[in-house]
């Protein structure tokens, strides 16, 4: 059974950080917002279209959360805010191409696994795969939908290849997609 947050403060952490998430990766207009070409939008329009939808945030609540957030899936800048990375409306982060180590990791479940190895890696309704850069970090992001089984991607050999990768401000590494001979799955060489 998973643990959520214990106290008040760290539920309402939880609800304001996947409010944030929701709004400035996927549904912006639900509540009325228009993030600019590259994702961000105005603090204050922002505050004020979550308390016209009846989901009051103070900036103080919006600071503890971009601050706080383990994953730093969020970004402030001039008095504008926006979601790292994993967008499924159309932006452009700007991030620029960046060098890759030799290997990055991508945690999933069993369950995908047949699907992967036949087509890759591909963002769904994602804008880039997202892949991360230790086996812990890809761990704990497969372990969100189950038991966790951990991928190598072979990275260099992809950037050798022209594969283009961009690593988000919070360190997540971005490609367009991971063909299955890139990838190492567990239990091969």
């Amino acid at each position: 059974m998973k643990e959520g947050p214990a106290t008040a403060d760290e539920r309402r952490t939880v609800k304001v950080s996947k409010y944030l998430s929701r709004h400035l990766r996927h549904s912006p207009d639900r509540i009325g917002l228009t993030l600019d070409a590259h994702g961000w939008v105005e603090i204050d329009a922002l505050l004020t279209a979550a308390a016209a939808h009846r989901f009051p945030i103070t900036r103080a609540e919006l600071d503890h959360v971009v601050a706080a957030n383990d994953k730093q899936r969020f970004a402030v800048e001039d008095g504008r805010i926006r979601a790292s990375q994993g967008h499924s409306v159309d932006v452009d982060l700007d991030l620029p191409p960046a060098t890759p180590p030799a290997y990055l990791y991508h945690g999933t479940v069993a369950a995908r696994l047949a699907a992967i190895r036949a087509a890759g890696l591909r963002p769904m309704n994602r804008h880039a795969v997202h892949l991360s850069p230790d086996r812990e970090t890809a761990t704990r992001v497969g372990a969100r939908r189950g038991r966790p089984v951990v991928l190598s991607v072979d990275a260099g050999a992809m950037h050798r290849e022209g594969h283009v990768f961009q690593v988000s401000a919070n360190g997540v590494w971005l490609t367009a997609a991971v063909p299955p001979g890139f990838l190492r799955f567990p239990g091969s060489h």
